[in-house]
């Protein structure tokens, strides 16, 4: 077993104490082997991000602003469409689908991912185009693409200014005296969105004691994650991502080219980032397409497991149906030109695989319910 892989997903994944931990998984691992990873994470885990102190404690009425906004369609272009279509919440904050559906009918190109664990992340989005410090940013970009919502900033704050709950919430957030800002609405948006981070797992809460948490079948599913399949590797720390992007050789999903709206939001994407002929793109090239590096060429942001079973269909676009597809994927050493190789797994280590993925689900189904839909203000200067 690799006592490194294990050190980063057993010791740096949740700052358990070294006799809750040693409680907590007898039958993972030999304790031997447990005490010597643990101890050994004391000078590793101020470096890795697992470690990362707690962002600073959002306001209970920024909070509840963000809730609001979050589900509120008013602020799409068309006033469609909210953040919760893409990201619903039952499925832990993905949408369901393969390819994320566009604004006004249209289509996208990649899978739209889930947001568990959001905060405990350092890069956002399949690419890595944004820090986690910046995800206000990335929900500006989402609330104003033709794309996504295809909102216009001004009218998002006026709307805002307009529905008196709405202004309401955003007062008892932010002050009577500050005038609702498409600044702010993104502020309010990304702090809600990053307050989920999915701890309460069974994995979770073997890691903090309770030896019945998981059941044999995840408890080998585990043992192979950290061992002989070696997913801690990039799957590592609190959220389950080690923050960088790799090459899996993920087959190119037909739907694009056959769907001309997707295909123009894939050729619009590549021309905004400085293709030299985005005319000619057929493919989705990942990090590739931001840095124009050949190295990049079809490499992907690792994204997280925390309530990974709730939001298939998988990878950037959505080809892998369900979590036993994407073990098979893996343990044939992925697609073509992968950095990967093949496990070499039986069937019944790939389905305690699985049973270990499915483990990541939190086990309190999360209480979001959308708020209730607020009106206009119908007399003359109500709101102002």
């Amino acid at each position: 077993m690799n006592a490194r892989s294990l050190l980063r997903v057993v010791a740096a994944m949740l700052p358990v104490a070294l006799p809750a931990a040693l409680r907590a998984v007898p039958r993972i691992v030999p304790r031997a082997v447990l005490v010597a990873v643990l101890l050994a994470a004391a000078p590793a885990r101020a470096a890795d991000t697992v470690s990362r102190p707690p962002s600073p404690a959002a306001s209970a009425a920024l909070l509840e602003l963000g809730r609001h906004l979050f589900f509120e369609s008013r602020l799409s272009g068309d006033g469609s469409r909210s953040c919760a279509t893409c990201h619903a919440p039952a499925r832990g904050f993905s949408e369901g689908v393969a390819l994320s559906r566009g604004y006004n009918h249209s289509g996208h190109f990649r899978n739209a991912p889930g947001l568990l664990g959001l905060r405990l992340k350092e890069r956002l989005g399949w690419d890595g185009r944004y820090r986690i410090d910046e995800l206000p940013k990335l929900v500006q970009e989402m609330l104003t693409s033709p794309i996504t919502m295809n909102g216009n900033p001004g009218i998002i704050a006026e709307r805002v200014r307009q529905v008196p709950q709405l202004l309401q919430l955003w007062q008892r957030a932010f002050g009577e005296r500050t005038a609702p800002s498409f600044d702010g609405v993104a502020h309010a948006i990304a702090a809600w969105s990053a307050a989920h981070d999915g701890g309460d797992t069974a994995v979770d809460a073997a890691l903090r004691g309770d030896a019945s948490a998981l059941s044999p079948r995840a408890a080998e599913g585990l043992r192979l994650f950290t061992g002989k399949a070696g997913c801690s590797g990039c799957h590592s720390g609190p959220a389950f991502s080690d923050g960088l992007a790799h090459r899996l050789g993920v087959p190119e999903s037909p739907q694009i080219l056959r769907d001309p709206e997707r295909t123009v939001a894939l050729l619009a994407h590549h021309a905004s980032h400085g293709s030299a002929d985005p005319m000619s793109e057929r493919s989705d090239t990942g990090v590739h397409a931001l840095t124009r590096r050949a190295a990049d060429r079809g490499r992907f942001f690792t994204p997280g497991l925390r309530g990974v079973a709730q939001t298939a269909p998988y990878m950037h676009n959505g080809t892998l149906p369900d979590l036993a597809a994407v073990v098979a994927f893996y343990d044939r050493g992925g697609g073509r030109g992968s950095e990967t190789k093949p496990l070499g797994l039986s069937a019944s280590e790939r389905e305690a695989l699985v049973a270990f993925l499915e483990a990541l689900t939190p086990r309190t189904a999360l209480a979001v319910a959308p708020p209730p839909a607020f009106d206009y203000a119908t007399q003359a200067g109500a709101g102002r």
